[in-house]
């Protein structure tokens, strides 16, 4: 089984783009905290990411630098040739399901969570409430 669930924060804006046959596509890159830290090594352990359509348009609304997230989708190696001329493999998440797990003020004073899916669209609980293990 090929699946991947984290929790982390986006190191940049997401960069939203369109394919020739019209499909949005975000690439991101979060970073991850690591749970055990050696001296002298990063705090985070960083991944590319991708998703699409609906999940790609949300995160380009609400996701900016800074922003916590939570994924789920699953690894994929893809090759492709530098400015330099060499070839290269990298490994990405392509996601599935993106939630921004910060706060979003509504305009209307009160603030919640929102959240989505490649399925749907729906409002996830707040950050304190958020329990990444629950049955949905």
């Amino acid at each position: 089984m090929n699946q991947v669930c984290m929790i982390g924060r986006l190191t940049r804006d997401p960069e939203l783009r369109n394919t020739n046959t019209g499909k949005s596509v975000a690439s991101f890159s979060i970073a991850v905290s690591k749970r055990f830290k050696r001296e002298g090594e990063p705090d985070a352990d960083f991944f590319r990411c991708t998703c699409w359509e609906q999940s790609a348009r949300y995160l380009e609304s609400y996701g900016f630098k800074g922003s916590r997230v939570s994924i789920t989708g699953r690894l994929e190696t893809r090759k492709y040739t530098g400015n330099d001329g060499v070839e290269r493999e990298i490994v990405e998440i392509q996601v599935d399901n993106v939630s921004v797990l910060d706060r979003q003020d509504d305009g209307g004073g009160s603030r919640q969570a929102a959240s989505t899916s490649s399925t749907g669209t729906r409002n996830a609980p707040s950050a304190d409430e958020y329990d990444p293990f629950a049955d949905n």
